[in-house]
């Protein structure tokens, strides 16, 4: 028996991943000695869950929670993140996508999954303390890069009075499944077929926090036109009550939009403190271009007015380094 271990590139989380290649058929090895819970039991409960559900997610082969490994399907390398960098008429891909989106939608959330331990794991519920636990990124970990601690902490006690008011103005909570991480680099070509990754932070939340994800992706440059198209596509073929209510669907986007880039520039800054990892710091100027695109809405011209106050143009631009 013939068998081969590659490493692969991994992911802004503290798994690491192998190719076992054996006898010509290859699985995917994850290793995670941190987070357990979440990079191994909530990743398979979740995986298994879609999967009754007709989404393809990898198959678990074998596991063992204790040492931390997991032996899972390896759907190759091919990612739509590829798929749309070497493709000139994007929206078509864009439209598959959505299409999958919509499918992931309409299943029935399940607040109960059983694990790979025999017990129970829980889909929570995408609460205001999600929101904050992610936008407080921003604050803990970026501000400090570049301002003093006190500065950086009066700066989230006022933001974060602000950012309460717009929690509370989301229409749609905890309506359908949420993946949380849906964009191009996590979706990948399984034959005709598009397969779904990096399903372990999935909780019930709203519908256009996806959207978001997949529109606002920090990892791909799309003109606003095609933004907007994609928008348009997922509206047309959305829940009718999202169409009906289509201002404050919008809002909820815009909302979440700008709550998800605080959170990223955020966990990037963390990345680089924390992880040493560097190669996420060149997203940061493009995130905060998408963060200022969604703050042109009258509703965050107090936030919008904080940020301006103590960021420069400068700053944002700047691709910082330790």
């Amino acid at each position: 028996m013939k068998f081969k271990i590659t490493p692969i590139v991994g992911d802004a989380s503290f798994r690491t991943y192998y190719r076992l290649a054996l006898d010509k058929k290859s699985k995917i090895v994850v290793l995670a000695n941190k987070e357990k819970y979440k990079n191994l039991l909530a990743y398979t409960a979740v995986n298994k869950f879609l999967r009754t559900n007709k989404i393809l997610t990898p198959k678990l082969f074998l596991y063992d929670y204790h040492r931390g490994v997991i032996i899972i399907e390896d759907f190759g390398d091919l990612s739509f993140h590829k798929i749309l960098k070497n493709k000139k008429n994007k929206f078509l891909i864009y439209k598959k996508l959505v299409d999958f989106l919509l499918r992931i939608q309409k299943i029935k959330p399940k607040a109960k999954i059983k694990n790979i331990k025999g017990g129970f794991y829980l889909i929570e519920k995408y609460s205001k303390k999600y929101l904050f636990k992610e936008s407080n990124l921003f604050f803990d970990w970026y501000l400090p890069l570049f301002l003093s601690k006190k500065k950086a902490l009066n700066i989230k006690s006022k933001s974060n009075k602000i950012l309460s008011k717009l929690y509370n103005r989301l229409n749609f909570p905890n309506s359908c499944f949420v993946h949380r991480d849906y964009h191009a680099q996590n979706l990948m070509k399984k034959g005709n077929k598009i397969a779904l990754i990096d399903s372990q932070d999935a909780l019930i939340g709203n519908p256009a926090y996806d959207l978001v994800s997949l529109i606002d992706d920090v990892r791909i440059k799309t003109s606003t036109k095609l933004k907007n198209k994609i928008y348009s596509y997922y509206l047309q073929k959305a829940k009718r009550a999202y169409r009906k209510n289509s201002e404050k669907f919008l809002q909820d986007f815009n909302i979440l939009s700008v709550q998800r880039s605080l959170k990223i520039i955020g966990i990037f800054s963390r990345l680089l403190i924390r992880d040493r990892k560097q190669r996420y710091l060149k997203l940061i100027p493009y995130t905060w271009k998408l963060l200022e695109e969604r703050m042109n809405s009258e509703i965050f011209s107090e936030l919008r007015k904080i940020l301006n106050n103590n960021i420069s143009k400068k700053i944002r631009k700047k691709i910082i380094k330790l």
